[in-house]
């Protein structure tokens, strides 16, 4: 997660940054709610704006904002963001998430087909996600209480769903399966779990790889 709050405005603002990673405090309820109504109007109208992006913003420019997408991580970590939070988004309160990536990639396959290639094509898509429960949250918070290790995936659940405080624990042992990110993606090795250097950053840890499966996020305790 990106942390700065001094970036250039974009949907939010750097006050909206303060506010939600809690760096500033609202004196009234009533002021804490006029910021998140006034988030939750730009989240809605950066939405609207991207049809018209869609539609109107010549391809050089956005060549220039893609094409350094491959070196940008926190560009591409961005676009992974903005895609969770859709699916999120969508799943939750009744749209399926299908209905909204189908027809956005059968488009502009066809745009791509008739302006790249000057073809006419027919486009299939198929999206298709499978869950497997591996372990409880509970379970993981027991463990990690008792000081056993955990992995990237499930620090990462646990640190998302937010009922278990893991800034109270002094140190994190973490074990990943095969040796650490030596392939460049970003993840650690946790069958495409998260990045243990984000989750320490995050967490306002240090980060220390004692092996290659093995690692210690250094926490305050507090």
């Amino acid at each position: 997660m990106n942390t700065n709050t001094d970036r250039e405005r974009g949907v939010l603002s750097p006050a909206d940054r303060a506010y939600l990673l809690g760096e500033r405090e609202m004196s009234h309820d009533q002021s804490k709610r006029n910021a998140e109504a006034r988030i939750r109007r730009r989240i809605h109208a950066a939405a609207l704006d991207f049809d018209l992006l869609l539609h109107t913003l010549p391809e050089k420019d956005r060549k220039q904002v893609f094409e350094q997408t491959a070196t940008d991580e926190a560009f591409l970590d961005g676009l992974r963001a903005m895609f969770a939070f859709v699916y999120l988004g969508t799943t939750n309160y009744g749209v399926d998430f299908e209905s909204v990536l189908e027809p956005a990639v059968r488009n502009s396959e066809e745009y791509l087909a008739a302006a790249d290639r000057e073809e006419s094509v027919s486009v299939d898509v198929t999206f298709e996600v499978e869950a497997t429960i591996e372990s409880s949250l509970e379970g993981i918070a027991e463990r990690l209480a008792d000081g056993e290790p955990v992995t990237p995936r499930e620090l990462f659940s646990l640190v998302m769903q937010g009922s278990c405080d893991v800034g109270q624990y002094e140190r994190i042992t973490v074990v990943h399966a095969d040796g650490g990110d030596n392939d460049g993606d970003g993840d650690d090795g946790d069958s495409g779990g998260p990045s243990l250097e984000r989750l320490a950053t995050y967490l306002d840890g240090d980060l220390e790889r004692v092996s290659d499966g093995r690692a210690v996020i250094r926490l305050d305790g507090e």
